[in-house]
């Protein structure tokens, strides 16, 4: 049996998220916030510890700084049960990176400082590490310029170990959305954007064009669609999941990196698509009730309660 269920290769930052930030920023004004979180940031993090308190193996590849703000990103990592043994400390000026978001009522603003999450590179990883499991997930895309070049060749050198892979792209700063991502594609068996994301990649405004296009190109695609639950495209088979619950969201920093965390521990269960599709929901629901990406599935009596809760519901 494999070490692990999953392993990753990503980014470890943290999110610093002030509430109540005015919608305007004028020059050479000292604004106040009403509320703030230090928290775990990085899609691949956020990821990796939320699929790690749900219960599966997780092994995690990165870098970070060797600095006060690496030492905070990883304890949580640490406490929820991931491997975090391959993550190396850069040893310079490079500081681990950090995303400081203004979060409105429906809204945010984001501003990344990349340091360490740009300079994971081929030279770091460790194939025998990411092979001894049975998946890999990558998420963005579009921030790891130290490695996007090969991802397709890290794709297919894992799909050639008898992984399946799994990309949720996340973002890409420069709005282009090119950078490979057609190439990598081809060894992705399932490709997790929200609607935008497709939207974008795709290149159409219109969602149902974007899914025909993109389920062409992969054997699974889900799309992430927040308050109208998610679809997926097997083929010529469309299943949709609306949300099976409304919650009190306190923001929405991690939701869709959590429902890909619900989603493939259900499928590494071997749940069927309807299944993983609502453990998805579940997961990104689940996610906005507390502040940032992680802070709801630290709390385990919280997590515990909730996906009872909701679980029960969803089979009366």
């Amino acid at each position: 049996m494999p070490r692990f269920d999953v392993t990753i290769a990503g980014e470890i930052n943290l999110d610093l998220i002030l509430y109540g930030v005015p919608e305007e920023l004028p020059r050479e004004r000292e604004l106040l916030a009403n509320g703030m979180i230090l928290t775990l940031g990085g899609s691949s993090a956020i990821f990796a510890h939320n699929l790690a308190t749900l219960g599966s193996r997780v092994g995690f590849q990165s870098r970070i700084g060797d600095d006060s703000f690496g030492e905070i990103a990883m304890q949580p990592l640490q406490q929820s049960g991931v491997d975090v043994s391959q993550v190396r400390r850069t040893v310079g000026a490079t500081k681990t990176g950090i995303t400081i978001i203004m979060q409105r009522e429906s809204w945010r603003n984001m501003v990344t400082y990349s340091g360490t999450i740009a300079e994971l590179s081929w030279d770091d990883l460790d194939f025998a590490y990411l092979t001894d499991s049975r998946h890999f997930h990558f998420s963005s895309f579009y921030l790891q310029t130290g490695l996007r070049a090969r991802v397709p060749e890290l794709f297919k050198k894992l799909k050639d170990s008898g992984l399946t892979v799994s990309l949720d792209t996340n973002d890409d700063p420069d709005d282009a959305w090119q950078g490979g991502l057609q190439e990598a594609l081809r060894y992705v068996d399932i490709f997790l954007p929200n609607e935008r994301e497709a939207r974008k990649i795709a290149g159409t405004d219109d969602l149902e064009a974007a899914v025909r296009k993109l389920a062409a190109m992969v054997p699974l695609l889900v799309v992430k669609m927040g308050r109208e639950g998610a679809l997926a495209q097997r083929g010529s088979e469309r299943l949709t999941a609306p949300p099976s619950m409304r919650v009190d969201a306190v923001d929405a920093v991690g939701a869709g990196d959590s429902f890909d965390a619900g989603f493939l521990n259900e499928y590494l269960q071997r749940g069927d698509l309807p299944a993983c599709l609502a453990a998805g929901n579940l997961a990104g629901a689940f996610s906005a009730t507390r502040a940032g990406g992680i802070e709801a599935f630290r709390d385990s009596t919280h997590r515990e309660s909730f996906f009872k809760e909701h679980r029960t519901k969803g089979k009366s």
